[in-house]
């Protein structure tokens, strides 16, 4: 059986998709240590780091000996010169990788497995015939001004390139919000989810507890600047488990604030907007206050 292991927002994207097709006993999971070293990539927890918690944060399950990610990369490949990145996802009985691209497992785990899940999960298509086009225009420029826009803000090395992708960014979040708004079911696509709400949902979880002010993207936050994103969020998040459920917020606030050290010598973890995301029906508190 396969494996897929990593920590990152690539790896949550692939782990939602693991739990809302029923995978859960067909493809098992470790991650690694929230901390990524630049030079040496991601490594395995050990029994000693007290800080690595979370699910399935664990040594290499099938290694006793492998300390890093490019371990496995090597096994696989000898010769390999490129990144390691996560996820990956691991043969266990032919001991290979057999893809580590986040967008080509999240469509594998969608329709490559349901000869072997219940009918129940058969039926939940991520990516169905009635919308593909409308999904993958949808990928194509919410990745390139939301998911890779709020990296794109923080690593700005000039003042110039900042806001032209700063302004990027907040236009991809009006055109989400705007369709939001005109939606008639709490999904992108109304009553059905799809890849677009996985994609979507692993950047906005943490747009306010992160991204706001560790990739200096704040001009609005989510929870009162986009009331129809953040109901989205909220309802997708509370009531969906496959989402809430492979959410851990130390994890990420701790990985982005102590792992960008280019970003954040200090290592200083923010006080972030508590909580980390409101109630089904909570509204901050400028939102609550009547419109005069």
């Amino acid at each position: 059986m396969p494996l897929t292991r990593g920590k990152s927002q690539q790896v949550r994207r692939v782990l939602i998709a693991r739990k809302l097709k029923g995978l859960e006993e067909i493809i098992s999971f470790s991650v690694v240590h929230w901390h990524l070293d630049f030079k040496t990539g991601w490594r395995f927890a050990t029994l000693a780091d007290i800080d690595a918690e979370g699910e399935s944060v664990i040594p290499d399950p099938l290694h006793d000996d492998f300390t890093h990610l490019r371990q496995v990369y090597f096994e696989t490949d000898p010769d390999y010169a490129a990144r390691f990145s996560v996820p990956v996802l691991y043969d266990k009985i032919q001991k290979i990788i057999v893809n580590n691209e986040r967008s080509e497992i999240l469509r594998m785990f969608g329709i490559e497995f349901d000869d072997l899940i219940e009918e129940k999960y058969r039926t939940v298509s991520l990516y169905p015939s009635e919308h593909q086009h409308e999904i993958d225009e949808a990928h194509e420029w919410k990745y390139h001004k939301i998911n890779n826009g709020v990296y794109k803000c923080g690593i700005a090395s000039t003042q110039e390139a900042y806001n032209h992708d700063v302004a990027a960014l907040f236009e991809g979040l009006d055109k989400a919000e705007a369709h939001l708004a005109s939606n008639r079911g709490p999904y992108w696509f109304g009553d059905t989810i799809t890849e677009v709400d996985v994609r979507l949902y692993i950047t906005i979880i943490r747009f306010d507890p992160v991204y706001t002010y560790h990739f200096k993207c704040n001009i609005r936050d989510i929870r009162s600047g986009y009331p129809h994103i953040h109901k989205w969020l909220r309802n997708i998040y509370w009531t969906v488990p496959a989402f809430k459920d492979t959410t851990n917020f130390l994890r990420i606030k701790s990985h982005y604030t102590r792992s960008h050290l280019q970003l954040n010598p200090s290592a200083i973890t923010a006080a972030r907007p508590s909580p980390d995301i409101l109630g089904l029906q909570d509204e901050v508190a400028a939102v609550k206050l009547p419109v005069r």
